[in-house]
């Protein structure tokens, strides 16, 4: 068996290339992508993966908006920015970065953001479906 090298480099700029003709699209319909990126605490590696996701959206012409938390933030408070994003019509996608502190529950969370701004596919209705194959 021979073993197939493949270029990632090549295969990414193919994706960003076809994403960006998909958004200028729906920029030509009057529709503006949006996206939430929800940040708790000051975890090195969420800072620098929220970074490059933020530069991306604006190198692609989405809007996008971060929203870092404290350490000590509730679950409380969370799950209600979570309701504002869910609410919000600018928004058509919400990242909740991972690792969440301790004291708030992920499952709860994940469960919170709505399966159609769910850009992680971690709601379990998007979950389910990819199990089941109909994602």
């Amino acid at each position: 068996m021979t073993a197939n090298l493949i270029d990632g480099r090549a295969i990414a700029s193919q994706l960003l290339d076809e994403l960006a003709g998909r958004i200028v699209a729906l920029k030509k319909r009057g529709t503006q992508p949006g996206l939430a990126f929800v940040r708790v605490g000051e975890d090195p590696a969420s800072k620098v993966y929220v970074g490059r996701k933020e530069k991306a959206c604006g190198d692609l012409g989405i809007y996008s908006e971060t929203h870092v938390l404290p350490e000590t933030t509730t679950e409380r408070d969370l799950l209600a920015l979570l309701a504002r994003l869910n609410a919000d019509p600018r928004l058509h996608g919400i990242l909740v970065q991972a690792p969440l502190p301790p004291h708030i529950s992920q499952p709860t969370v994940y469960s919170t953001v709505l399966p159609e701004k769910d850009v992680d596919g971690f709601h379990p209705v998007n979950a389910g479906k990819l199990m089941l194959g109909d994602s």
